[in-house]
């Protein structure tokens, strides 16, 4: 008997060995197809959000439009904005696999797109939550109007309290954009920039 040959044909029953755990699985290179809708759409209406927001404020009180157009639509496509986000991380907790920062990224960099993207996702439910208990706490407020309808108003009138909300909306919208504006120049840094072409995340969301 050929010892050799036997040990062939043991291999050849066996079927072929499992995958080494060194090789590691293939990592994610795009993010699901709804995530990436719903990004570019969370992306339109902030922006437009932020320009209307400060478009609003910067007109004077007597300006019908004011109040009568600009204030009504901008809670209403606030409040879409948290159903999007709120739609968007129910879909990432129930993702098993999402793409990484690039490992060819220097760990600072990493450790900064990651801190953002948190800090991001914070502010897109708190910014609409402090903008929601502005309308609900202004003794004059007309209601929390929602594309023709009226959400119920859940705190209490109380004017001090719109005073303190009303700073925090503004504080942290403007915050919210620093950190926006600092993501897409990271994501353009990596795409034109950066020697190494792995490092484009772009692709991943479009």
């Amino acid at each position: 008997m050929d010892p050799a040959r036997d040990q062939t044909v043991e291999q050849e029953a066996a079927g072929p060995p499992p995958p080494s755990p060194s090789a590691g699985t293939p990592s994610v290179q795009r993010y699901p197809l709804s995530l990436r809708i719903l990004h570019w759409l969370r992306a339109v209406i902030i922006l437009g959000l932020i320009l209307a927001g400060w478009v609003m404020t910067s007109l004077a009180d007597e300006v019908p439009a004011k109040y009568e157009l600009l204030y009504p639509w901008h809670k209403s496509f606030g409040i879409l904005a948290f159903l999007v986000v709120i739609v968007q991380l129910a879909i990432r907790s129930r993702t098993q696999r999402l793409p990484e920062p690039p490992a060819t990224l220097p760990s600072h960099e990493r450790l900064l797109a990651k801190t953002v993207h948190r800090a991001i996702y914070v502010l897109l439910v708190v910014v609409p939550l402090m903008g929601y208990s502005m309308s609900s706490t202004f003794t004059m407020s007309d209601g929390v109007f929602f594309f023709g309808t009226n959400l119920p108003e859940l705190l209490p009138k109380n004017d001090a309290w719109f005073v303190v909300f009303q700073w925090l909306h503004k504080v942290l919208a403007y915050t919210l954009l620093v950190l926006v504006t600092l993501h897409v120049i990271g994501a353009l840094k990596h795409r034109f920039l950066d020697r190494d072409a792995r490092n484009d995340v772009l692709p991943r969301m479009l």
